[in-house]
């Protein structure tokens, strides 16, 4: 065997492994954030069944000021099945089959992935199934989404030794924000879009501001609106931001970084101003260091959809991870 053929062998078996090895990666999804692609024949999609995934899955976004839906839907035929939609995150695939069956499979066809399968014998029994599971299915797709906005937040980030420093937390910012207010207790981050902007608040308050047999929306309430009295108005005199008054925020209790967390979806407006739009607020019972922390997000962008702009709002709160002294 000559050198020129052995160099040919060795480079031949060197692609074919390379080749091999990619074949076994698993492909990266795509697609926009909160979209879901859901696989139906047109006849289950116009009807009962149609409906009830629209309902469950497109209904309006709590907290914002106009309608837009939980999450955007692609709808396809099942002989479509294979192809470009494969390589989105969230896939819902409905159809009839002998059995009435829901199946959760993740990282199916790409990574990360959720592939819900959903069969009955007839549309009644499908959508029995979807009311079922819709809440499971929705809690992990936007556990999916928030954590794919958490990646792509990550690749550039603000230098965080400012606020570990100030507040003992870390918190994955976008390199593209920036710093508009630091005092002593409170900072306030805002991103520049095109006809608006979305703006971050982190601050400390007394542990005694919420109290816990207190009527909490009330004490959340107040406790917000004296910080922004304190830090944001508009250019108009006494146009501090409060709260809007002619609708009570949601609340809800979670937790964040193992904390007992208050959530607080709203909206925003400024006194003696035109000014106004929804808010996410979050106040973590601290209670090492013997402080609520409140990390809150809200924009201003009157002429755009607004429910992704607080999506990565909540995906870099929802970074949050307090340090140990």
């Amino acid at each position: 065997m000559n050198k020129a053929h052995f160099l040919f062998l060795f480079i031949f078996f060197i692609f074919f492994s390379c080749e091999k090895k990619n074949d076994n990666l698993p492909r990266i999804t795509t697609g926009k954030i909160n979209t879901i692609s859901v696989i139906i024949d047109d006849q289950l999609w116009n009807g009962e069944v149609g409906d009830s995934i629209r309902n469950k899955f497109a209904s309006p976004v709590i907290g914002l000021p106009q309608e837009e839906p939980l999450f955007s839907i692609n709808q396809y035929p099942i002989k479509l099945l294979e192809g470009f939609m494969t390589d989105n995150r969230a896939i819902i695939v409905v159809k009839k089959g002998d059995e009435n069956k829901f199946e959760i499979k993740k990282n199916k066809y790409a990574s990360p992935q959720n592939v819900f399968h959903i069969s009955g014998k007839t549309g009644t029994d499908i959508i029995e199934i979807l009311e079922k599971n819709a809440p499971k299915m929705i809690l992990l797709i936007k556990e999916t989404e928030i954590a794919e906005s958490q990646r792509i937040n990550s690749q550039s980030l603000l230098n965080p030794k400012l606020i570990a420093n100030k507040f003992h937390i870390s918190l994955q910012i976008p390199s593209n924000y920036a710093y508009i207010l630091h005092k002593s207790k409170f900072m306030w981050l805002k991103k520049e879009i095109i006809g608006g902007n979305t703006s971050l608040l982190i601050y400390e308050v007394p542990i005694t501001s919420i109290k816990k047999n207190s009527n909490l929306i009330v004490s959340i309430i107040k406790m917000r609106d004296s910080i922004a009295n304190l830090y944001i108005s508009g250019t108009e005199p006494k146009s501090n931001m409060i709260t809007e008054e002619a609708y009570a925020p949601y609340l809800f209790k979670i937790t964040l970084d193992g904390k007992k967390t208050y959530e607080t979806k709203g909206t925003w407006e400024l006194k003696n101003d035109f000014m106004a739009g929804p808010f996410i607020n979050y106040a973590i019972f601290d209670k090492e260091n013997n402080r609520f922390l409140v990390l809150e997000g809200f924009c201003y962008a009157p002429s755009k959809e607004k429910r992704d702009l607080m999506h990565e709002l909540e995906s870099i709160i929802k970074s949050v991870v307090v340090l140990k002294n």
